[in-house]
């Protein structure tokens, strides 16, 4: 037993020096960039107010999707709402623009990551109890189930575990801040 311990330690111990400073956060990138960017900008386009200043003035259903309860409550007169939700609605907005774009290029990655996560818990929590989707099990799904397709729990710890991966890796090589930090000053 113990030579195939050995082969076995060999072989995956050079594929890990091979592999370890670039592969997984450069694949995260990736598969971020592949499966989740052009989901949050779609998001982030569907908030903006017209014209010009729409990124200052959101549209209605901005405030619909991250505020549901409230803009029943209003009947959904945007006016009724605070200067609070406003800043909310906005800085959402520009955070499903942002954050995914730093990813991407690899600037402030960790930070960035930091954010996704938090905004993903966010998206998580408003789609359970301001949409009502904590009252339908099969949008939930449940962990250590046979099926992987639960839009809440499934898919969103996916979504966390990739962003996790650039929290504790960073970008990686092929990243903005490889660039910046190696850059020579003087």
């Amino acid at each position: 037993m113990n030579p195939l311990v050995a082969i076995y330690n060999g072989v995956f111990g050079w594929v890990e020096r091979l592999l370890e400073p670039w592969f997984l956060p450069t694949l995260a990138r990736f598969t971020f960039a592949a499966t989740l960017l052009i989901y949050f900008w779609n998001s982030a386009l569907s908030k903006l107010g017209d014209g010009i200043f729409g990124f200052l003035f959101p549209s209605a259903g901005a405030y619909v999707q991250i505020f549901p309860k409230a803009m029943e409550a209003v009947t959904y007169d945007v006016s009724q709402m605070s200067i609070f939700q406003w800043a909310v609605v906005v800085a959402g907005t520009w955070a499903e623009f942002i954050l995914p774009l730093l990813i991407v290029l690899g600037l402030l990655t960790r930070l960035s990551a930091i954010g996704m996560i938090g905004f993903v818990i966010v998206q998580s929590l408003t789609d359970l109890y301001g949409h009502g989707g904590i009252e339908h099990p099969e949008t939930i799904g449940a962990w250590f189930d046979r099926l992987p397709d639960g839009a809440i729990l499934d898919q969103r710890l996916f979504w966390i575990t990739i962003l996790a991966i650039l929290v504790v890796k960073g970008a990686g090589p092929l990243s903005l801040d490889r660039f910046l930090i190696e850059r020579p000053r003087g």
